[in-house]
């Protein structure tokens, strides 16, 4: 039997919460759940309470855990040996309303971890905002453990720094850094594969499936923060390449590498003895891999394993794709 991999599609993992709406509607082909917000999609997860599985071919319904029991090197190649699980965690947020003041701890805090769990640095891609849409991150000057400790509506504006996105911007959240976003913005997210955050504040919201407010985790979080972080801005984008795709680099940190591909002609995708996965979020076309098409559309999510190597993708119109790498390895 043909044991090779393949690009590896997968559907979205729809979670409720609280300050999420309805925009995946515009978004994904797989209905959402009726009379719920919807804020988070997750398209690449390798965790136990909500596992990725393949959506096509051969190995349709395996989870990304079973491939990385069966076929570890094939799908992730040398340079990551011995890992574990899938090394990221990527997500659509549709935050609606907005999300809880939070921090997430670095990967030595082994007090606050569970147990084989890691630290959560993430970044962002924002995709859609509104007028009054805002993110925070980083703090203002004077902000210490007493005054967050006491967050209110009325300081947070004090105490934490903040700028309204536009569309095409990238945001690196390093873990104990303090964030929140919001008021009608959409973001692609890739973050380490951990589920870790600690609360600070969470605006006086009350969760409707319950009735009452979130729990928070203050001196956790307070624990977590790393206070000379200052203001965190957006990062500067590096043009690459600009033929036969402008290729942009946003993100390319000690966890992770992200780049905004845009284009009409045919461009290569994947590399050799690593893998990358591909998130469209505009337009449409085929990836081919020896002969054989899969096609892309907005929303589609492929994970292309090492073992399969360079690949082509042609557009059938102009398209934007989100490139994700694992970080370089010596």
């Amino acid at each position: 039997m043909d044991d090779a991999l393949y690009p590896l599609r997968f559907e979205p993992i729809y979670q409720y919460r609280l300050w999420g709406g309805r925009h995946f509607e515009s978004w994904f082909t797989a209905p959402l759940p009726e009379d719920m917000p919807i804020g988070e999609a997750w398209v690449l997860s390798d965790r136990e309470d909500y596992p990725s599985r393949v959506a096509e071919g051969r190995l349709k319904g395996q989870t990304i855990a079973q491939l990385m029991e069966t076929s570890p090197l094939q799908l992730l190649g040398r340079s990551f040996a011995g890992a574990r699980r899938f090394p990221l965690l990527l997500k659509f947020l549709d935050v609606q309303k907005m999300l809880s003041v939070q921090v997430h701890p670095t990967d030595d805090r082994l007090d606050l971890l569970p147990a084989g769990d890691t630290g959560k640095s993430e970044a962002w891609v924002v995709l859609e905002a509104g007028p009054s849409s805002r993110i925070y991150a980083g703090l203002k000057p004077g902000a210490t453990v007493e005054n967050l400790r006491t967050l209110s509506n009325a300081t947070a504006d004090l105490r934490l720094a903040s700028f309204a996105p536009s569309c095409g911007l990238g945001v690196v959240i390093d873990a104990g850094v303090v964030h929140s976003l919001g008021d009608g913005v959409v973001v692609f997210e890739v973050q380490e594969n951990s589920d870790v955050t600690f609360r600070l504040y969470d605006w006086e919201h009350i969760d409707p499936a319950t009735g009452r407010s979130r729990p928070l985790q203050i001196e956790k979080a307070l624990e977590c923060v790393d206070y000379s972080q200052g203001v965190v801005r957006p990062v500067a984008a590096v043009i690459e390449a600009t033929r036969p795709v402008l290729r942009i680099r946003l993100f390319d940190t000690a966890h992770f590498r992200l780049w905004r591909l845009q284009g009409a002609e045919s461009f290569s995708v994947g590399a050799i003895d690593e893998p990358r996965v591909l998130v469209c979020i505009d337009g449409a076309g085929r990836i081919e891999y020896s002969g054989a098409g899969y096609a892309l559309e907005k929303g589609a999510v492929y994970l292309l394993p090492a073992s399969i190597g360079v690949g082509a993708f042609h557009p059938a119109q102009p398209v934007t794709m989100l490139e994700i790498a694992l970080p370089e390895r010596p």
